[in-house]
């Protein structure tokens, strides 16, 4: 079978290719997916340049994401021929990913698509669509509705921050989204944000501890100094989601948002929350959820063209999602 593999050569020096190379055995309570469709994501880009904190196993398959078909399983829980999913958990990390044809995984590591959504569609969402939706599901349980006010979104072009614009869009919210790209105003207008700002103006008057409020909702894909600008301009009660580091890791803050407007900071885990949570999220993204725009913030590419795109999103090139396509 054809997988996109990394290998390490030494501590500071890995390759990636695709290779042919023999086909997973099922083992007790695991099963074997026929891959349709994979992603790309930041964390496979990471993997496939051998960073520790992703992948210490290899040589290694990179791919968090797959969906296709059961080919083989050893699992009470599924048979062969049923659609399925699997995001987060350990795949693509130190277990091999969904950049192969065939793709052996926990049986307790898979959610069935919805009879109402493609393999391709929802791999468009894939792990940055789950993210999304985790965020903007957290919203909504905590009262922040349309009429709540504005809802911030930040690293907006990017995988997640484009399908939680679009996604926020669908279900009626105005939504403002923040960018370092000036010249992807136009894209993020044309996928539902009713306003763009940008990094510079976000930013400026950084070292004051509150700022005026303006947003009743935030959902953050890149943490640092985004993030903690943006608790400063959360509304009284205001919710602010936190999923991503592109930025930063660190989160230099004070507690004035928390104590003196009651701003809520709720992180949100894609990868190892439960499997009836993320079933419930693709239930919503493929039915009242779904949005209309998915082809429009997607680029579809081929296991050969894995290796080019990594570089890319390793240096902030990427717009939207990038869903591969596996051939088989």
């Amino acid at each position: 079978m054809k997988a996109f593999v990394v290998d390490k050569i030494t501590d500071d020096k890995f390759i990636c290719d695709v290779r042919d190379i023999a086909k997973p055995k099922c083992e007790k309570d695991e099963i074997i997916i026929k891959a349709t469709y994979s992603c790309l994501n930041y964390k496979d880009a990471l993997s496939s340049i051998g960073h520790p904190g992703v992948s210490r196993n290899f040589p290694h398959i990179t791919g968090v994401d797959v969906a296709g078909t059961v080919f083989e399983s050893n699992s009470t829980i599924f048979k062969v021929g049923e659609r399925v999913i699997v995001t987060g958990y350990d795949l693509g990390m130190n277990s091999d990913g969904g950049h192969s044809e065939y793709v052996k995984v926990k049986a307790s590591w898979v959610a069935r698509i919805p009879d109402s959504i493609s393999d391709k569609d929802i791999m468009i969402y894939g792990t940055a669509g789950l993210t999304a939706a985790l965020s903007i599901n957290e919203l909504i349980s905590n009262d922040i509705t349309p009429e709540s006010g504005d809802i911030l979104v930040t690293g907006a072009t990017g995988g997640v921050g484009s399908i939680a614009v679009s996604n926020l869009n669908k279900l009626g919210y105005n939504v403002v989204a923040l960018s370092g790209k000036e010249e992807k105003a136009n894209y993020l207008k044309s996928i539902g944000a009713n306003e763009v700002i940008f990094r510079n103006e976000f930013l400026e008057n950084i070292k004051k501890p509150l700022l005026k409020e303006k947003y009743a909702g935030v959902v953050d894909t890149v943490g640092g100094d985004i993030l903690a600008q943006a608790l400063k301009q959360a509304k009284y009660d205001g919710v602010v989601t936190c999923c991503g580091l592109t930025a930063s890791y660190e989160l230099n803050t004070n507690v004035y948002p928390f104590i003196l407007r009651g701003v809520r900071l709720i992180g949100i885990d894609s990868v190892e929350c439960k499997l009836s949570k993320k079933q419930l999220i693709w239930e919503k993204l493929a039915s009242s959820w779904k949005i209309d725009n998915l082809k429009e913030i997607t680029t579809e590419i081929t296991l050969n063209e894995i290796k080019e795109v990594c570089q890319k999103l390793l240096s902030g090139e990427v717009t939207g999602r990038y869903i591969v396509k596996i051939e088989s």
